[in-house]
């Protein structure tokens, strides 16, 4: 008897699910969640896949990475857009020997020198703004990450110069993750992010050679990456420092935008609580950004409902059993927070924005501890701090200063297979408020 994870519905002839996978990953998770549950195949071309749906297999999922399961080998597409020994792509121990050169820099007192760079660009970018008008969302939003991103990993020189081409350039990068499809094929988008690849990795190779000729005081994330040693003294590649700058920044501006964009979308839908957000608002600093509780379960929310990586890979590095079914060494293994997220059996009311679920005792505690939309365990992103911080920063200091409306109102996440940020349009209207609370 095969014991092989039984497949969702809908399969072709030799193609399978590719294309329904390709175009509408989440529509197919999500029936295969209905008419199955929990544990289900998929049928792509040369190879099997297996998704694994809700809390306690998530926890399998993240604990047996790097055992039974690789992450190395189930991203293709991130060894050809930084190098196959770069950070988790590399084996474990040398992973953590690139991570811990990087924690400290998201962790303590550095975080409020960054408090103070978000502030500084989230007013250039109200400067821009003016009084009133209409922007779309990413389109708007997308630039600020990065200018926020470039400013805190980079310097405040490079953040002040840099303009909107950096951003595009980092879309035409970030346009060749695709986990379906062959990365030997010479595929427009494919040529397009390599291109960027090198070009950023020029730029960026510079910058740290120029901080190594003309050094800051004190040093700031660029200077310590410059000077970088591992623990034992050897010194750290040029090529790794320069992956991890372009890591840090892509993942910072990828996950972020969509994130933030997101958050702005399920408030303004809710608007009482942006009330209960600008109640909550005093000084934004470090200190008084922690204590925006309720901002805080508002963007945990909006991970749950709008995770922007929808679906996490692995591979199997070999054959076990789960749930008595029997994954086979080299499947492809999938966590879908997307769905995942909204299983009524794991979240009340799993379609509704209710903030509040993460304050109601042992059942919010679990809530929260469910949510993968970050990831989770060794490989969860190391900068999740730093992009809850940018986001309250950014999104307390709007609030505060503006009144928005939604134009479009229930965007729908861009389709296919890229990281799901709010389809275009997806527009806001603007007026400062009046008096413009400072």
């Amino acid at each position: 008897m095969d014991r092989f994870p039984p497949p969702v519905s809908g399969a072709f002839p030799v193609l399978g699910h590719i294309v329904e996978f390709i175009r509408k990953p989440v529509e197919l998770i999500g029936r295969g969640s209905r008419e199955v549950g929990g544990v289900f195949s998929l049928r792509l071309p040369g190879r099997r896949a297996v998704v694994l749906l809700g809390a306690e297999r998530n926890r399998f999922f993240f604990a047996e990475t790097d055992r039974k399961l690789s992450i190395r080998t189930a991203y293709p597409f991130f060894e050809r857009m930084f190098s196959p020994e770069f950070y988790f792509f590399a084996g474990v121990e040398e992973y953590r020997r690139q991570r811990e050169i990087v924690v400290p820099r998201f962790q303590g007192r550095q975080l409020d020198g960054y408090v103070t760079a978000m502030l500084d660009e989230t007013a250039a970018f109200e400067e821009h703004l003016g009084d009133a008008g209409e922007f779309n969302l990413t389109d708007e939003l997308g630039p600020l990450v990065m200018r926020i991103a470039a400013r805190c990993f980079l310097g405040p020189d490079f953040g002040s110069r840099m303009d909107r081409d950096f951003f595009a350039e980092f879309r035409r990068f970030s346009a060749g993750m695709n986990p379906a499809l062959p990365q030997r094929l010479p595929l427009p988008s494919v040529v397009r992010s390599n291109h960027a690849r090198d070009r950023l990795r020029a730029a960026l190779g510079g910058m740290i050679r120029e901080r190594r000729a003309n050094p800051v005081s004190p040093p700031d994330f660029l200077q310590t990456l410059a000077e970088a040693t591992y623990a034992d003294g050897t010194p750290v590649p040029d090529l790794v420092l320069v992956n991890m700058i372009l890591l840090f920044t892509w993942a910072g501006h990828e996950t972020t935008t969509g994130h933030i964009s997101w958050a702005l979308v399920d408030l303004l839908g809710n608007p009482e609580h942006v009330e209960r957000v600008r109640a909550e608002t005093g000084e934004i600093d470090l200190a008084g950004v922690k204590r925006l509780a309720h901002l805080d379960n508002c963007l945990h929310e909006t991970e749950r409902l709008h995770p922007v990586a929808h679906v996490l890979v692995r591979q199997a590095a070999e054959t076990f059993e789960l749930d008595g079914h029997v994954i086979p060494e080299g499947t492809m293994v999938i966590a879908a927070p997307s769905v995942s997220h909204r299983l009524p059996a794991e979240h009340a009311r799993p379609d509704e924005f209710r903030p509040d679920r993460f304050t109601e005792g042992r059942e919010g505690k679990l809530e929260r501890q469910a949510l993968i939309g970050f990831g989770g365990g060794l490989h969860r992103c190391t900068g999740v701090h730093f992009a809850y911080l940018e986001m309250k920063v950014v999104i307390a200091r709007l609030l505060r200063r503006y009144d928005f409306s939604l134009l479009d109102p229930d965007p729908r996440p861009v389709p296919g297979m890229h990281t799901k940020w709010p389809d275009s349009p997806c527009r806001v209207r603007y007026v400062k408020r009046v008096p413009a609370v400072v």
